[in-house]
């Protein structure tokens, strides 16, 4: 017998209830909580290029944390020539080069190869990474995110969920800001992969994860690692093991059009190489992403570079 079963949940209403029941408040864990309750050492990562005008601000909310006993190590995995690392040593940040960690694998392909690179030097049983460029940091981004990880429980990656003011012409708006998060990745996850249509923000790139997880987690290099650490965890633990967790607001710089073309057809590429591998599409992601102008075709973006899960990568397995 055939037929619908109305017992039976859809995906996206799975979602539902997950956004509902996994949305946890940052006030949830306060820095003092945070502390008293771990029971995982923590390493804080911000990987950075040309972040001089922000960097400051935010290790002077992060490096508290440390003092505190909520976290262990605060590194900065650095690519600039704008001075970042120097101001980021000066404020008691560890740091790194990025092409100095793991050169074997070659030129640092931007910023997932980045992070990938970092947990090297990444010492925690939980590695939270923050974006560099943020503008408004608190000690509450890290602290929400590393708390339900941190501590005992079912929790293994939590993703952070803000709103996204959107400034232009010397205004802002309270809202406006992630158009490749809504005009991309959150119609594709829709489609795609609609268990995960419950997050909302995919593309956000403040996280924390167990060790345990990320260490057997392939890592995209460029822009589209943040969805693709998303599915991966999801495909490798489940919803009930991923968390998101309400930061309240984030501001940061806003990209031109011009450069959110090459973003959109990254996270576009990642999350279709996802589905393809899971046979959700027949055919693989294109290669490139070529834009037409004055009669000729401009590449945009190249092929997506993956690194293996550094598990595997410590063993010599490429």
């Amino acid at each position: 017998m055939t037929g619908h079963d109305p017992l039976r949940r859809s995906p996206l209403d799975a979602a539902r209830d997950w956004a509902r029941s996994s949305t946890i408040d940052h006030r949830a864990w306060p820095v003092q909580r945070v502390a008293a309750e771990r029971e995982h050492t923590v390493s804080v990562v911000l990987p950075a290029r040309n972040e001089a005008s922000t960097i400051a601000a935010n290790l002077d909310a992060l490096l508290p944390l440390r003092e505190a006993g909520a976290v262990d190590q605060v590194v900065v995995v650095d690519d600039s020539d704008d001075g970042t690392a120097d101001i980021a040593r000066a404020h008691g940040a560890e740091v790194h080069a990025q092409s100095a960690l793991l050169p074997a694998y070659g030129p640092v392909r931007g910023k997932g190869d980045a992070m990938w690179r970092a947990l090297s030097v990444a010492t925690g049983g939980v590695v939270c990474f923050l974006d560099a460029d943020t503008e408004n940091p608190s000690p509450h981004f890290a602290a929400g995110l590393v708390g339900p990880v941190a501590a005992p429980g079912r929790l293994q990656f939590t993703k952070a969920c803000y709103r996204r003011p959107f400034r232009s012409g010397g205004r802002t708006e309270p809202t406006g800001g992630g158009r490749v998060t809504e005009l991309t990745a959150r119609p594709l996850l829709n489609a795609l992969f609609p268990a995960l249509a419950g997050v909302h923000q995919p593309l956000a790139g403040e996280i924390a994860v167990r060790r345990e997880l990320i260490d057997r987690l392939p890592m995209l290099c460029g822009y589209a690692v943040d969805v693709a650490l998303l599915i991966d965890a999801w495909r490798a633990v489940g919803l009930d093991a991923i968390a998101q967790v309400d930061l309240d607001v984030r501001q940061n710089r806003h990209q031109s059009l011009d450069r959110l073309g090459p973003m959109a057809f990254e996270v576009t590429a990642a999350i279709l190489r996802r589905a393809h591998e899971d046979g959700r599409v027949a055919d693989p992601p294109p290669d490139a992403l070529l834009r037409a102008r004055d009669g000729e075709l401009d590449v945009l973006a190249s092929p997506l570079v993956e690194r293996p899960p550094l598990a595997l990568a410590r063993h010599g397995v490429a």
